[in-house]
């Protein structure tokens, strides 16, 4: 991230990417609390009923800046109470049943703008805090939540309960995420693997048939631009959180893995239902789509925390356990090799091991595992190699040293996402039973290699990704399930991509200045049609009806990102993958003199150490087909994702209810 707040402990400053995001030049003391007094979770926050959560007030008292207030000496006998619907108020603890905690002090600090930074003058601030660990709201509604301070002094937030929803209405969810998949890409990727004929396609995406389209707003609680944690802990919780953190609202605190968290929707329908479920990814499974099913962290780079969470369920403050996943495939070996990647240093092939899992190392042991055991399958080190270099040009697996056993060679026997996700819903099918499974399915290097400006790479994977929400489907009506499958495919959030016209790369590279190979460039008019499904010499890749004949012909998509790096830019594919800036010795980033040498140089447009495209601030697509279809349509924030699927699920309880396994819910009603 270009701009960062700074904290420190009582000893010392220290760098902190958890507490903001921040959009443009603005720096946040607290993006989570606009004033002295903090309410955590803020304002205008929903709650599905039952879903637990943690409450956490700060009280700040700055010792310096525009801010400073009464000497830097927090008040340490704030009161907070909270009231029904403008029903009689009472106090945190009195309303929950729960214990008054402890007060909690510390110190962090933060620079008030880029003036401040460049002089290296924080303002720090002294915070007096209270948690209040795992609660609940039972009864659908409005509350206010009203913290006391400094006499006189008062910070209220409105919380609403969503409406009761105790019915299941579809045994089964498959929630496909494209990372960082836009309609514009869902475009390209059509244009390029599906014929036209006189403007009309002759076949269309798996995911252009469905029933039912809408959109999601994909912004974080203090930014206008996301990035792939706190957007995923929105779809999964329901509850916005901030660039960086993933199922806990960001405090200022130095821990942080002691942030006010918030049950996820695969921890509901456990401790609910008892449902199965399982995570498959083209990126690390520690990444931040498929971790934060399970993750509580402000920092999504404490990756083997963040495994060890999913296995063993969060540690701290006794929260909620999920008994790990029944289905769990992607990369990252890193997290799972004993030594400083793993958590603690331990063999977690062999923790997950101790639990009854299956390991698959590899494409043939995954297609052998038992479907009536828990699955762990992790292929390789650090991301799976992408579609377009596991088809069309595999010379370059063989460089790579991402052997998930720890060897120094490449891993060659690989997965893909339709492989990975259609044995996740046999472990998922079988394990889960009567009581049903969630399987989300992330095609992650769409975003990756967007950011890469490598846009063949990211349309191959969009395309891998729809050509297995076909396979899915086919897969679901032979285990006689699909009626009872709600299937959804949304992204997290999008990047500023489109394609503008047709490049001839036959002209382009006959050219010798850049002004000269623009002229290559088609628009309107000569911008053509795409050439892509036509075979090179008679002879397809043979990689299937879903997919390009022909990766390079002559005329190729002119695309670009609204936000990018200096670059230099030859349209189409590239055999090798793009980095298309370095930092040079003075910390800036520049064009990279190895990337495209025969285009023409692009003048960037973000701040000159930025080496990658960023995030945009665009609406994503979510289509829908199944149970609760009708519900997905229309434009709304992308915490409604998560409640229009719990809704679907019935976990939604407004009173004690069963335990998956059988035992009673030991969570206490509010007495209102």
């Amino acid at each position: 991230m270009a701009r960062m707040l700074l904290k420190a402990n009582a000893v010392a400053l220290c760098l902190a990417v958890s507490l903001s995001g921040v959009s443009a030049q603005t720096f946040q003391r607290l993006g989570t609390c606009p004033d002295l007094g903090c309410v955590i979770p803020p304002d205008q926050q929903d709650f599905l009923p039952g879903q637990e959560f943690d409450i956490r007030f700060e009280v700040h008292a700055p010792k310096n800046g525009s801010e400073a207030f009464n000497d830097g000496v927090p008040d340490e006998k704030f009161t907070a109470t909270i009231a029904k619907d403008g029903g009689e108020a009472k106090s945190i603890a009195d309303f929950f049943e729960h214990s008054e905690p402890e007060l909690e002090k510390w110190t962090f600090s933060w620079f008030e703008d880029l003036f401040a930074k460049d002089a290296n003058t924080p303002s720090v601030v002294n915070v007096a805090s209270k948690a209040y660990r795992r609660v609940a709201l039972y009864e659908p509604g409005d509350y206010t939540v009203t913290l006391k301070y400094y006499d006189g002094k008062t910070t209220t937030a409105k919380w609403t309960v969503r409406p009761l929803a105790t019915k299941k209405r579809a045994k089964n969810v498959i929630f496909f995420i494209g990372d960082g998949m836009t309609t514009n890409m869902i475009t390209a990727a059509r244009l390029l693997a599906h014929q036209t004929v006189n403007g009309r396609y002759k076949s269309h995406l798996a995911f252009d048939d469905f029933p039912v389209i809408g959109h999601q707003m994909t912004h974080s609680i203090d930014s206008f631009i996301t990035d792939s944690a706190n957007s995923a802990s929105a779809l999964y919780t329901g509850h916005k959180s901030s660039v960086n953190a993933m199922g806990v609202y960001a405090d200022s605190s130095a821990d942080p893995l002691d942030d006010p968290k918030v049950e996820t929707i695969v921890e509901m329908l456990h401790r609910i239902w008892g449902s199965a479920w399982g995570a498959v990814s083209t990126a690390f499974i520690a990444d931040a789509t498929p971790i934060a099913l399970s993750g509580h962290s402000r920092l999504r780079s404490q990756y083997g925390v963040l495994i060890d969470q999913a296995l063993n369920g969060v540690s701290n403050y006794s929260w909620t356990r999920t008994d790990g996943p029944d289905a769990y495939f992607g990369g990252g070996a890193e997290q799972f090799l004993p030594g400083s990647g793993s958590f603690q240093g331990k063999d977690y092939y062999a923790e997950f091991a101790k639990k009854g899992y299956s390991v698959s190392l590899n494409k043939t042991a995954l297609l052998a595992a038992p479907n009536d055991k828990k699955a762990l399958g992790i292929f390789c080190k650090s991301n799976l190699p992408v579609w377009l270099d596991r088809n069309i040009f595999p010379e370059n697996l063989d460089t790579l040293k991402n052997d998930p056993a720890g060897g120094s060679g490449p891993a060659k026997d690989l997965p893909g996402l339709k492989e990975m996700t259609l044995k996740a819903i046999d472990v998922l099918n079988e394990r889960g039973g009567k009581k049903g499974f969630f399987l989300m399915s992330e095609g992650a290097s769409i975003d990756k290699q967007m950011h890469a400006l490598d846009y063949d790479r990211a349309l191959g994977d969009l395309l891998e990704l729809d050509d297995t929400v076909r396979a899915t489907i086919a897969k679901l009506k032979e285990l006689n399930i699909l009626d009872e499958t709600l299937i959804v495919v949304s992204a997290d959030h999008g990047h500023g991509f489109d394609v503008f016209g047709n490049s001839d790369t036959k002209y382009a590279a006959a050219q010798e200045d850049d002004r000269s190979k623009r002229n290559a460039i088609g628009v309107y008019a000569n911008s053509g049609l795409s050439q892509y499904t036509q075979p090179k010499d008679g002879v397809s890749y043979g990689t299937g009806a879903n997919f390009p004949l022909n990766w390079d012909p002559r005329y190729v998509i002119a695309a670009g990102l609204g936000a990018n790096p200096d670059h230099r830019e030859m349209f189409g594919v590239g055999k090798k993958p793009r980095t298309p800036a370095v930092v040079g010795a003075d910390g800036e980033a520049y064009v990279n003199p190895s990337d495209r040498p025969s285009g023409f140089v692009v003048n960037g447009t973000l701040p000159t150490a930025e080496t990658q495209g960023v995030h945009s601030l665009t609406d994503v697509p979510v289509y829908a087909m199944g149970p609760c279809q009708e519900t997905f349509g229309g434009t709304y924030n992308n915490i409604d994702v998560f409640y229009k699927i719990a809704s679907c699920l019935g976990l939604g309880h407004g009173k004690n209810v069963t335990h998956g396994d059988g035992s009673q819910c030991k969570s206490k009603r509010a007495q209102l």
